[in-house]
């Protein structure tokens, strides 16, 4: 009789997992040949024979295991210091009305406070991270049949695309306070007040820039950062079959 597999087992598929270069090309659903058949290369729908050998109990539960294992992978990853900041992939820019003056702002003198608004915002969102830890576990947790059958047999981004789906209004919830709390702490309100006084100046450079929110920016950028991660997660379960160590995951993930 095949096993449920536990916390440990999941972690020890999931810690062996291939390079970076390696997870970035692999997904979850074009080497999903074992379970589903052959998937067409463009992210195309599986053919009749998604999950043959396996009941549906067995595909939902190995899904939602490796989806939760992953969730706690991506928030170690960007929950702490430099997770955003010292990430070029996900590192957050300056607003794009600020880019736009960026030039001009530097030649007042303000590249420093340009800088340090930065590096704070980033701060924030390595704050942040951490909230989103439940949030991804309760969704991977009421995921139904037809969500894991969905997302076997979808595109490409399929688990990604879930958890926008069912998590990105929570996460934005719990998000903005932390990210408000940690703007003001830190001082990029105040590094904020200070670029908008002197875009002020520039002509046609201040309207945009004085009606800008940074908290909002803040927050949808630190969830960019959370699903381009998952993506890579999403890739990172389907690369490494060596490392599938229960009969479940070997089914599921095979």
């Amino acid at each position: 009789m095949i096993r449920t597999p536990s916390r440990r087992s999941v972690l020890g598929f999931l810690a062996a997992g291939a390079p970076f270069a390696a997870l970035a090309q692999g997904s979850l659903l074009q080497q999903g040949e074992g379970l589903l058949g052959k998937v067409p290369s463009g992210g195309g729908q599986s053919g009749g024979n998604a999950g043959a050998g396996l009941s549906s109990g067995e595909i939902g539960s190995g899904l939602k295991d490796a989806l939760k294992v992953a969730s706690q992978r991506v928030v170690d990853r960007v929950g702490k210091v430099d997770g955003y900041n010292g990430d070029p992939a996900i590192r957050i820019p300056l607003p794009g009305p600020l880019e736009k003056i960026e030039g001009p702002l530097k030649a007042m003198g303000a590249g420093g406070a340009l800088s340090d608004l930065q590096l704070k915002m980033n701060r924030a969102a390595e704050q942040a991270a951490p909230k989103a830890l439940d949030i991804f576990i309760d969704a991977a947790s009421k995921m139904t049949i037809n969500d894991a059958h969905a997302i076997l047999a979808g595109p490409n981004d399929a688990a990604t695309q879930y958890f926008r789906r069912t998590s990105s209004a929570s996460l934005t919830q719990a998000f903005r306070p932390v990210v408000q709390g940690t703007l003001s702490s830190v001082g990029a309100v105040q590094a904020f007040s200070s670029v908008q006084a002197k875009a002020q100046t520039i002509p046609f450079g201040g309207q945009e820039v004085a009606k800008f929110n940074l908290t909002d920016f803040t927050v949808g950028k630190a969830l960019d950062g959370l699903f381009h991660y998952m993506a890579v997660e999403e890739a990172a379960i389907r690369t490494n079959p060596a490392a599938r160590s229960t009969e479940l995951l070997k089914k599921v993930f095979g």
